[in-house]
């Protein structure tokens, strides 16, 4: 698509993408720059301009702390940072591919839609149109206080970063077919907080309509699992939230919100990044800037929710990987009693390396059920308790998503799939090969840069075949097709869920004694 495009706020063109047989456009504004007095308001529309925009560059980084994720990425940081980027292979307006709308993850406090690793030309060339973007994070996104909720029409504050997601579904809708898209056929996708980020659009009537699929990566939980509280899937009640608020204000020397508003955002950078309040039965902490069940945006919590079948009944696809949430390959056991724990970031969970630390853990999430779960995943040294966790961390994660989507579909019409991805990939296990948190984006994305990893043929298969998924899964509602190892829907009677990446193929959630623990265990919790 090389002629330019118009959108509603002025025409855009763009440029060839490193595949020439796409056309990316970077850097497109979808909403107006979210600063001075419209700093924690909802998005407003994007100014228009006159003449040919050239959306050749990546719009600035949202305000954020210096992390990883940004290395690499010549881009200044500014609060005017609500900008999107597509990549297209349509040849003309009137193609109506299906759309992808990926949501970066990164804690509601960190990552871009400029990130290399989201690139969206492989997939815009299975014949996706791909949307990616910034949302305001941290306390520009999340922060609640009581003069924010008095100053709403909706007497609601704290989710300015899910408005912003929902103010770029409404950009899709109006703008998309201008690019090729059909806006019919729109795919929320997102990975950790990205994830946290789809399953609360799913929830909330403000995206109704707005698109028919959603894929969660990492995590979709259950509404009793107490992990649902530290995850990205982490939500907060409007008075803890506008308490931290308070908190947050004072903290630099301000009670009012308009002298917040006026502070440089380089003011409003750092301070406590977890919500150590929250019991979550371990070490794991959610970021403390997260959304809010603020009535309007969220106007309740998952179990609520789906008890009276308020979500968006689209087609889900949603799942959690081997290496991840306190999970490592056995033979990083070396790797991980010789580091600090200063490595780790605040609030994730811990990876349990001695006895003595995974039987006290047990102690503390399972209480009277404990000596049980000691039976069922049993150690008596350091390195078999690791093993013992890890298989014990897997299951819960297999057995949680599973009882959410039989949790989710007890009101919906569409279907569910469930995934546990398996393959060890060398791009973030970095000596290690593993299956590590967010590892699978290289698969589903088909980046398997030279320059990120050695990749093997093996790599290449893979991604070959998550990327197939994706964009059948995009296109249809089913990521079957041609060639592909079949991925049965979730029923209620069948307890498995799909293995891709080390293997292709339905497997069991858990070994039935194991099964019946967790069930147990997740119903014994308070619902959330």
């Amino acid at each position: 698509m090389r002629q330019p495009v118009a959108t509603e706020a002025g025409l855009v063109e763009g440029i060839p993408s490193r595949d020439r047989s796409v056309t990316v456009f970077r850097g497109i504004p979808y909403a107006a720059p979210p600063v001075g007095g419209l700093r924690w308001r909802p998005p407003r529309p994007p100014e228009p301009w006159e003449g040919v925009r050239t959306a050749g560059a990546f719009g600035p980084i949202c305000p954020q702390p210096p992390s990883s994720e940004l290395a690499g990425l010549d881009l200044p940081m500014s609060e005017d940072c609500l900008t999107l980027n597509v990549w297209t292979g349509a040849a003309s307006p009137g193609e109506r591919r299906p759309v992808l709308v990926w949501i970066h993850g990164g804690g509601f406090r960190l990552g871009t839609g400029a990130d290399p690793r989201h690139d969206g030309a492989n997939l815009a060339r299975k014949g996706l149109v791909v949307v990616t973007f910034n949302y305001r994070l941290g306390a520009f996104g999340f922060l609640a206080t009581a003069e924010l909720s008095a100053e709403s029409p909706h007497g609601a504050s704290g989710n300015y970063g899910l408005l912003d997601c929902i103010a770029v579904l409404h950009w899709v809708r109006r703008n998309i077919a201008a690019f090729g898209g059909d806006p019919d056929r729109v795919t929320i996708a997102g990975q950790s907080a990205g994830a946290g980020t789809v399953n609360f659009l799913a929830m909330s009537p403000l995206a109704a309509g707005l698109f028919r699929r959603a894929i969660a990566q990492s995590h979709a939980r259950h509404s009793r699992d107490p992990e649902l509280r530290y995850l990205s899937t982490s939500y907060r009640l409007p008075h803890d939230a506008e308490q931290a608020g308070a908190a947050f204000a004072k903290e630099r020397g301000t009670r009012t919100l308009a002298k917040l508003r006026e502070l440089p955002w380089q003011k409003l950078m750092g301070g406590a990044a977890v919500d150590t309040a929250v019991h979550t039965g371990g070490s794991g902490k959610p970021p403390l800037f997260r959304p809010v069940v603020d009535g309007w945006v969220l106007p309740a919590g998952y179990a609520e929710t789906y008890a009276a079948g308020l979500q968006n009944d689209v087609d889900y696809l949603a799942g959690n990987n081997l290496d991840e949430t306190g999970a490592v390959p056995d033979d990083m056991y070396e790797a991980y009693r010789s580091e600090s724990p200063r490595s780790r970031r605040p609030g994730m969970p811990a990876v349990y390396v001695t006895l003595d630390g995974f039987v006290a853990a047990a102690h503390e999430k399972f209480g009277p059920m404990a000596e049980e779960f000691l039976a069922l995943y049993p150690a008596a040294t350091d390195r078999e308790a690791l093993r013992a966790s890890s298989a014990a961390i897997r299951d819960n994660a297999r057995v949680s998503t599973c009882l959410w989507a039989a949790e989710w579909s007890r009101h919906t019409t569409r279907p569910v799939r469930t995934y546990f991805w398996t393959h060890r990939s060398a791009a973030q296990g970095r000596n290690f090969r593993r299956a590590s948190h967010g590892s699978e984006i290289d698969f589903v994305f088909g980046n398997l840069a030279p320059q990120d990893a050695e990749w093997t043929a093996e790599d290449r298969e893979v991604a070959e075949t998550m990327s197939a998924y994706w964009a059948n899964f995009v296109a249809s509602g089913d990521p079957n097709g041609p060639g592909l190892p079949h991925w049965p829907a979730c029923t209620a009677e069948a307890e498995a869920v799909m293995e891709v990446g080390g293997g292709f193929g339905p497997i069991p959630v858990a070994d039935p004694p194991r099964l019946a623990f967790w069930k147990r265990f997740f119903q014994a919790q308070e619902p959330w």
